[in-house]
């Protein structure tokens, strides 16, 4: 079992910047993948961004240019810098890890962001 847990929300002006981190409780060395999702009030649960094992990135075309997905192996930490942030990227920010066998989903962090 791996608990991920997010941090960093909060609320911020329109072209603000936030980080969020998902901190895992075990080794990240070995994870297929951790991506950050996020749900808004109504809607479905989107992907923002992927990090893979070999380092690859994907990101959602709504966040191209202004999020960041990086990570710190040594802490088990996955980080989402998110710059020039807008309105729309208000939501819920959900960390997940899949594992060769597993996946596991945080409990989520708000970013409000106000115009």
């Amino acid at each position: 079992q791996v608990q991920l847990v997010e941090s960093g929300g909060g609320l911020v002006q329109a072209g603000g910047s936030l980080r969020l981190s998902c901190a895992a409780s075990r080794s990240i060395t070995n994870m297929n993948a951790m991506s950050w999702y996020r749900q808004a009030l109504g809607k479905q649960r989107d992907l923002v961004a992927v990090i893979s094992k070999d380092g690859r990135l994907n990101y959602a075309d709504s966040v191209k240019g202004r999020f960041i997905i990086s990570r710190d192996n040594a802490k088990n930490t996955v980080y989402l810098q998110m710059n020039s942030l807008k309105p729309e990227d208000t939501a819920v920010y959900v960390c997940n890890a899949v594992y060769p066998f597993s996946t596991y989903w945080g409990q989520g962090t708000q970013v409000t962001v106000s115009s």
